[in-house]
Order: C-alpha cells, then structure tokens, then sequence
C-alpha cells in the first residue's frame, strides 16, 4: 500500500496516456467517410434549382418521404419495400433518346456489382407516367436487364413523383412554367442509406462517378453506424 501511494501519481498519468494511445490507435484506423459521401444532404445544401422552394429551409434531419407507386410486375412499392436498404435512386423516361439509355446501362453495372447483396436495391421514377404503363416498363426492363428483385422501375401519379424528386431527392429542375407538375429530370443517382438519408450524389452517365458510387457503397455497407 505504501507502495501504490507513493507511485500513485506515476500510475494516474501513466494510466492516461494508455488510455490517451488506445485512443488513437482506434481512430488512426478506423477507415475515414470518403470527403464525397457526406454525412447527409439537406435542402439547404443543394442547388436551390433543384429543390422545390417549400422546402429550402431544412437543414437538418431531411429524410425521404413515405411515397407508394407501381412497379413493372404491377406491384405496388412503398418505403417499406426499402426499409433498412441502401439504395440508388433516379428518374428517367422510357422513350428518352439522349442520357436515359446510358444512365439506365449504369444502374445495371450497379445491379451487377452488389446482385448477391440483399441490402443493396435500386429504384427509378419514370418522369412521364402517362406513357410508363405497367406493360411499357415491363417491357423496358425485360430489354435492359433488370433483376425484379434488385431493381424496381415505378410509375405512378405525375404530382406525387415529381414531389418526390424535388421535396425528397432534390434532384429535378423546373419545366414548363405553364404546367405546374412538370419537371425535366438530371443525370444524377442519389445514394439512400438504410436510415431514408441522402448521402449522395453521381453523374449517372459518368463512368468514374458509378465508380465512385459503387466504392461509396461498400464503404456504408461496412460503417453504415458512422
């Protein structure tokens, strides 16, 4: 006893330095979030061009909405068909001549590169649901390769999409200004974690950007809680 309390000082500061080097021993190798992959995108954050005005003020816990559309076998998709899912979301049109063809060949490299990972999905809008029937983008999906259970193409109401795309995804310019519900879509993929948050956004035509989708990706399949 008389022992420790002579030396008590010692082992007090030589117990904070251990302490202190664990320390940062765990943080020297814990892997670091990509400066890409933010922890969350918020309206506040975006290009107000792509954000409907309603919700320009959110700047923080911005999450995506409870939405319920159609997909390709005629079922119907809600938010719970993505719970705990890490997911790409986009919009498109079937009858698109210029990106859509290329966007959609990317989303399939996505699907291809995570097709034996089940918390891994995919979701695309179409954008003109008026001509997206069921049996259209059946057909489109037979033809470009989707695998039903990674991946669903959904239609819908025209409002409700395009809400989606600018209240939650943040990722639609405006149209025509004399329809009100009208919306020209972007290139870009958005990253969805398990916790409806978005963490991302990619050049859907870019062959670097899927790169780097797909590396972000792991990387929140192996450190999703960070």
């Amino acid at each position: 006893m008389e022992f420790l309390r002579r030396y008590r000082v010692f082992f007090i500061v030589m117990l904070i330095i251990s302490a202190a080097s664990v320390t940062a021993f765990y943080t020297a190798l814990k892997p670091k979030t990509p400066e890409r992959l933010r922890k969350f995108w918020h309206p506040a954050d975006v290009n107000p061009e792509l954000v409907d005005s309603t919700v320009w003020h959110i700047k923080k816990n911005h999450r995506i909405a409870d939405f319920s559309f159609v997909n390709q076998n005629g079922k119907i998709i809600t938010q719970r068909d993505y719970e705990g899912k890490i997911y790409v979301a986009d919009f498109f049109f079937t009858t698109c001549p210029t990106i859509c063809p290329k966007m959609t060949d990317n989303m399939v490299v996505i699907q291809q590169a995570f097709l034996d990972n089940p918390r891994v999905m995919l979701l695309s809008h179409s954008v003109t649901p008026d001509i997206d029937s069921v049996p259209v983008l059946k057909e489109y999906a037979q033809r470009k390769g989707v695998i039903d259970s990674k991946w669903n193409l959904v239609t819908g109401d025209k409002k409700e999409i395009y809400e989606m795309a600018r209240k939650s995804y943040l990722v639609a310019k405006l149209g025509k200004p004399e329809e009100m519900y009208d919306m020209v879509h972007t290139e870009n993929f958005v990253l969805v974690d398990s916790e409806r948050r978005v963490r991302g956004f990619y050049d859907g035509t870019n062959s670097e950007d899927i790169e780097n989708l797909i590396e972000d990706i792991r990387w929140l399949l192996e450190n999703e809680k960070d």
